[in-house]
């Protein structure tokens, strides 16, 4: 590290593993928990919503939601996640990060409770409610992704911050696998007490009439997650590379990291002046483009492409799973039995192929680093989506499923276990300071784009359920993952550096500035 760097970020850089790194994982973690479980729960509960509100007793199949319903109700908060990353990555930059943290919390709590509570005298009543607060539900997520994401790699020592970024990250993870579980845990529950008949024996009361409870239960119960934690995340002080660059108060700074690290911190208010004055450009000036144009370009770029096969795989599981055999045909099942089914397949998926993943990525990317697992992510996703496309009608038979579930659930591993994690990392270490938050929030938007691209544009393949349409969708995936593949060699390595000595902050040359001389003056980060 340069001699030109602070101490109180030589002390954070340089702290062992404590206590306090493992309270920031935790009260960071659980908004992504809740994110995670309020952004996929919807996939658990919208073929009942179609039931109950879309049902036509004439037709020989139960209802589902139109196209167009479909993708609003499924992709709503996906344009006010990305509404919500813009604003609350610019307020933290500009207000502190600690300061917005909590108003994200706070939305998410209110408006997962009226997404619950979403009534009307007509279908397009409580469809046109449930989008609405679905919208500023989606816009408070947002926000949780550059704050939390900066909060943590500005607390974390440099040996461990990957792993302790993505290890908040990993709690999606853990919040899909709660979206199936709880919907499958109380669909059961109401199916035991009010189960109906299939739509083949009774159109009418196959669709259960207590079902309508169901699914306000299940988007009410995302709040509870982010009730628990608001206090803690009221408590974490402001991080101190924030307190000191940002706000120019190197002695406030080094007062709460010493308090947090239990260790005595020279203030260096004097050195903080030849500090700032070294990083006073402009975000959009450029000399930012000079020094971090390149790895603008590369997170905004690898985050939009895997964003469109990520939510594609979890926003159209549910057309897929019939063809997999791991749900019923919907006119052989109830309404509540259909969402059992579906919750069920859900949570198997994502135990046994989504959840590995992020954990795998926790242990493994502080040792092989960001790069390579980003890398080799994109090209296993695009091989087994390529596989599955091109081989597809010997995949959707009985005595195949199997191997069909298998590839399926690899491609939600290698996702985790790849660019899933590592686009949510590298945005939180390649940037200055002063435009951290951002920076993240215009890459993890970019990728929100991708994930609108997702529901607006492929679930129109899956749908149906039509075979051609489906290996359409397929093969489409296969190559925005490829270019993915192609785009990640816009970012660098940073494992085992200092946010400062990455971003050029402490006075030196910037990773992209550093990558554009000639080999031999480039620093391998592999050795270090």
């Amino acid at each position: 590290m340069s001699s030109n760097n602070l101490a109180v970020l030589s002390a954070l850089d340089g702290a062992r593993t404590q206590l306090y790194h493992f309270k920031a994982i935790v009260i960071a973690g659980m908004g992504f928990f809740t994110d995670a479980y309020d952004l996929f729960c919807i996939s658990t509960i919208s073929k009942l919503l179609g039931r109950i509100y879309y049902t036509d007793l004439s037709s020989p199949k139960p209802g589902k939601l139109p196209h167009v319903v479909n993708n609003w109700v499924t992709g709503v908060a996906l344009v006010g996640t990305l509404t919500g990353q813009l604003v609350f990555g610019w307020l933290g930059d500009k207000l502190g990060r600690k300061k917005v943290y909590g108003l994200t919390l706070l939305l998410m709590v209110v408006c997962a409770i009226c997404s619950g509570l979403s009534f009307g005298s007509s279908h397009r009543a409580v469809m046109g409610t449930l989008c609405f607060f679905r919208f500023w539900l989606g816009f408070g997520i947002g926000g949780d992704y550059p704050l939390s994401a900066t909060i943590m790699s500005e607390y974390a020592n440099k040996r461990t911050r990957g792993a302790f970024i993505a290890a908040v990250f990993a709690m999606q993870g853990v919040g899909i696998i709660f979206a199936g579980l709880v919907s499958m845990i109380l669909s059961k529950i109401f199916l035991k007490s009010y189960g109906g008949p299939s739509y083949k024996a009774d159109h009418k009361f196959s669709t259960e009439p207590e079902a309508d409870y169901v699914w306000r239960i299940v988007l009410m119960l995302g709040a509870l997650p982010a009730v628990l934690t608001f206090y803690w995340r009221m408590k974490m002080p402001e991080t101190a590379r924030y307190t000191a660059i940002i706000e120019g108060n190197a002695k406030q700074a080094a007062a709460d990291m010493g308090g947090v690290l239990d260790v005595e911190i020279q203030a260096d208010q004097d050195k903080l002046t030849q500090f700032r004055s070294a990083n006073e450009y402009k975000l959009w000036s450029m000399e930012f483009f000079q020094r971090h144009g390149r790895h603008l370009i590369g997170t905004m770029t690898t985050w939009f492409l895997l964003d469109i096969a990520f939510y594609s795989q979890n926003l159209t599981q549910k057309d897929i799973f019939p063809t997999m055999g791991l749900t019923s045909a919907a006119a052989d099942v109830s309404a509540l039995k259909e969402m059992f089914e579906t919750s069920r397949a859900m949570f198997l998926i994502a135990l046994l192929g989504t959840f590995p993943g992020y954990w795998v990525t926790v242990v493994f990317i502080d040792k092989i680093g960001r790069f390579y697992i980003q890398l080799v992510g994109f090209l296993m996703m695009s091989i087994f989506m390529l596989i599955i496309g091109l081989k597809y009608d010997y995949l959707n038979t009985k005595e195949h499923k199997w191997y069909f579930a298998a590839l399926y659930g690899l491609t939600f591993f290698f996702a985790n276990f790849g660019p899933n994690s590592t686009t949510f990392v590298l945005p939180a270490e390649l940037f200055p300071t002063r435009v951290r938050s951002t920076c993240h929030a215009l890459s993890a938007a970019s990728g929100k784009a991708g994930a609108m691209i997702s529901a607006f544009g492929i679930q129109n393949y899956t749908q149906d359920g039509n075979v051609h349409k489906i290996k359409k969708a397929m093969m489409i995936l296969a190559f925005t993952n490829m270019l993915g593949f192609c785009c990640t060699f816009l970012v660098p390595e940073t494992k085992g550096r200092s946010l400062e000595e990455i971003s050029g902050e402490d006075a030196g040359e910037s990773e992209a500035q550093m990558t554009d001389k000639p080999p031999k003056n480039r620093p391998d980060a592999s050795w270090e």
